[in-house]
């Protein structure tokens, strides 16, 4: 008689078989069909041991099959021969609801190997990579396949550490229908790792999901070989996948090899562009940018010889430099393989590019990139500009370029580039969403009328819902708070993400640091502007996940510890937060004096935040800084905010730097910092820090710069340092009292700074 429990495991077992071979059905590895072998098994495990004793002696077509559960630190090995008819398979015994934890990866070797229905969450691998296409150097993977698996926020707890979510190695293998959300920390998501041969791997039919500003190099979303592989094909197929806010760095997909190509593939809001960075005969077509007028949103950018770039359609872009819509590179004279191989028989055709803010040719030209492109043609594309200004920027000689039948319309007159002329042109969306011209004698223009863009429920694993936007400021509850400190510790015990709290007793005086984990508003009730005074080294500190607004109440610092290192919000050194936000409106801040090194904001090594905005609001006898965002000193490319926003704000004797933010080295590879600082006053300010320079501003490496219409009165000089790039400058309006003109500096030749500084009232000429 069959037990009850046997029988459980049985219709586990056949649900395991069927899941397989519906798999195999759907999505067969090289066109060939799967089953099982005769004498194959399916084996149902339930623990860590159970499955290296299986695995150790895994023949073509069994099934190893993971009971649903949590696994921790659990490093799966598996490995074997099988064939395309018989693959050997590891298989979750529900898609979705085996969770791989802790301490854990995935390594793949041999031949023919499927998996197919893991999660990967609330962990991060002790290895460089989470799943990798080899178990060894020996040991490599071919003609496998990794499908319908989930890595989520798998990250390290060191942000800088870096790993890869994914390595591909070996040939012929195959990554499908996957989701990849959040990564944080360094490294790329997904790597493809040449042995110096073509591999023909192919990614398609994937959930690349938000992945937020690392604030570093090595942000990338793929990247297919290096730079010292980049002579050597991969002919690595990337094609309908979808590119979800994928923000990390300057590239979203990087190129550093040949004969690949990107297809059918959906950007959306994803900040960088394509790259092809090294490497030779690479495709880019039939792909859709749509960036919806978000910040840095950029399309392709082109280096090296005989590249296609085709029938791509671009919409709503925003980026500029390195991130524009289109960007033709300068190269470097008999380049070394890790710089730029000068662009020459580029053959870019039938692509369209609307509402975008920029199209650079000859981009980067300075006295290293000294190489315009040749034996290029630009032909048939339909490249349409708003009335954003520069939409085309012209570096260098382009006569090796050869324009033909583009039609190239701006709003406004390009100086040097005659193709582009004045013109509208009307166009109206079609029913694949994109914008093509009504007029019958442009048909020939721009991208294909049959691109179908991949759609979101097309890709990515079937069991893992793909994720909305962030909390917002005040999305959630709005909770009262009366009077008493009782009352508010209570509000804030119960607070849930985006919740808002409202404070309408006349003060608060805490004796605890408020730990801030989620999306969190504090604010003033109708009428009431509450008093907050607190009794430890800082009131706020921000951990992961946390993003804090604070609005309508008045802090006071006079009863904090005489301790060196105050801060009114602090970033937590256990649990760093990364692309949080930050506002400050219609905030009182004074009485920061208990010791010399008091801040308002205090980031430290490892926080980044995505967005520093402080507006309407006051700050007085302050001994610190207002924001010290000058932690990343190792002069590695990292940073500590990547926008900050002070407008319409009053300073009045603070001792050290108002804003402090550093950025060191030389990697063109980020976006940030960025700083607008507009309609405020200052007086008595920047003359007394503890150890820098007098400054009012230290500006250190940050990547644009927008200080117009203040009031500055007996201040110390804003210092601003150069350290990479063409960082912009933009110094306009501002009036002075007894405060020198901005001190300007490069740290490195061959830094050329984009400078307007107009209409000012320093006290001496600008150095």
């Amino acid at each position: 008689m069959v037990g009850l429990r046997q029988l459980r495991s049985r219709n586990v077992i056949f649900a395991a078989a069927l899941l397989a071979m519906m798999i195999a059905a759907l999505f067969p590895i090289n066109n060939a069909a799967h089953g099982q072998a005769k004498g194959a098994q399916v084996m149902l495990v339930r623990s860590k041991e159970q499955y290296r004793q299986v695995a150790s002696k895994l023949k073509p077509g069994d099934m190893v099959v993971l009971a649903n559960g949590e696994w921790r630190d659990f490093e799966i090995v598996i490995t074997g021969r099988g064939t395309p008819e018989k693959p050997i398979a590891l298989l979750a015994q529900e898609a979705g609801k085996v969770v791989i934890t802790g301490r854990s990866n995935l390594k793949i070797g041999g031949s023919h190997i499927l998996v197919s229905g893991l999660v990967f969450r609330d962990g991060h691998t002790p290895t460089g990579e989470v799943i990798a296409f080899r178990r060894s150097k020996e040991d490599v993977a071919t003609d496998s396949r990794v499908t319908q698996v989930v890595v989520d926020r798998f990250n390290q707890p060191d942000r800088t550490r870096t790993d890869y979510w994914v390595a591909l190695d070996g040939k012929r293998n195959r990554f499908d229908h996957n989701s990849l959300v959040g990564k944080t920390n360094a490294g790329v998501t997904l790597a493809v790792r040449l042995d110096l041969e073509a591999n023909g791997h192919r990614i398609d039919a994937n959930y690349f999901g938000p992945r937020p500003v690392l604030g570093s190099n090595g942000g990338e979303t793929i990247r297919i070989g290096t730079s010292k592989e980049s002579m050597f094909d991969s002919g690595t197929l990337v094609e309908n996948n979808v590119f979800d806010r994928t923000n990390g760095e300057i590239e979203i997909i990087s190129i550093k090899s040949g004969a690949n190509i990107v297809r059918g593939n959906l950007f959306l809001e994803a900040q960088g562009a394509v790259t092809l960075r090294h490497g030779d005969r690479n495709i880019i077509e039939r792909n859709v940018f749509f960036g919806r007028g978000k910040p840095n949103t950029g399309g392709i950018r082109v280096i090296n010889r005989d590249q296609i770039v085709r029938g791509n359609y671009m919409e709503g872009l925003r980026g500029t430099g390195f991130a524009g819509a289109l960007t033709v590179m300068n190269g470097v004279p008999n380049s070394p393989v890790n710089r730029y191989v000068q662009v020459s028989n580029a053959l870019i055709e039938n692509n369209t590019i609307v509402d975008s803010a920029r199209m650079t040719l000859a981009a980067g030209s300075d006295d290293e990139r000294s190489a315009p492109p040749v034996g290029s043609t630009m032909a048939r594309n339909l490249i349409l500009f708003g009335s954003l200004p520069k939409p085309v920027v012209i570096e260098d000689d382009i006569s090796g370029i050869a324009l033909a039948d583009n039609l190239i319309a701006t709003a406004r007159p390009v100086t040097g580039f005659p193709a582009a002329r004045q013109i509208e042109v009307a166009m109206e969306r079609a029913g694949n969403g994109l914008l093509y011209p009504v007029e019958p004698s442009l048909a020939s223009l721009g991208a294909p009328r049959d691109l179908a863009p991949v759609t979101l429920d097309s890709v990515g694993a079937r069991h893992f819902a793909k994720p909305g936007p962030d909390a917002a400021f005040g999305s959630g509850k709005a909770i009262r708070v009366g009077e008493g400190n009782a009352a508010l510790l209570a509000a804030l015990d119960g607070a849930r993400d985006g919740d808002r709290l409202i404070l309408e007793g006349p003060s608060y005086a805490l004796d605890r640091i408020i730990a801030v984990n989620h999306t969190l508003s504090i604010e003033g009730g109708e009428g009431v502007r509450p008093l907050l005074t607190f009794s430890r080294n800082c009131l706020f500190e921000l951990a992961a996940g946390g993003n804090l607004k604070l609005g309508g109440i008045a802090i006071s610092g006079a009863e904090a510890p005489d301790a060196t290192g105050n801060a009114v919000i602090a970033s937590s050194a256990a649990t760093p937060p990364v692309n949080f936000l930050l506002e400050l409106d219609d905030v009182q801040v004074s009485d920061l004096a208990v010791n010399r090194a008091f801040d308002v904001i205090a980031l430290g090594k490892g926080a980044l935040a995505e967005r520093v905005t402080i507006t309407n609001s006051r700050f007085a006898d302050i001994a610190g800084r207002v924001l010290a965002g000058d932690a990343e000193t190792d002069d590695l490319g990292r940073y500590n905010t990547e926008a900050v926003t002070v407008t319409g704000s009053d300073f009045a004797r603070i001792s050290g730097p108002l804003i402090a933010l550093y950025r060191g080295g030389s990697d063109e590879s980020t976006f940030g910092p960025r700083l607008v600082f507009e309609n405020n006053q200052v007086a008595d300010s920047g003359t007394r820090p503890i150890t820098d320079p007098a400054a009012i501003l230290m500006l250190t490496g940050v990547q644009d710069i927008r200080i117009v219409r203040n009031r500055f009165a007996r201040t110390a000089p804003v210092r601003i340092v150069h350290t990479t790039g063409s960082p912009l400058t933009r110094i306009e309006g501002n009036s002075a009292e007894e405060t020198p003109a901005p001190i300007i500096a490069s740290a490195r030749p061959g830094v050329t700074p984009q400078q307007t500084i107009t209409g000012n009232g320093f006290a001496e000429n600008v150095r």
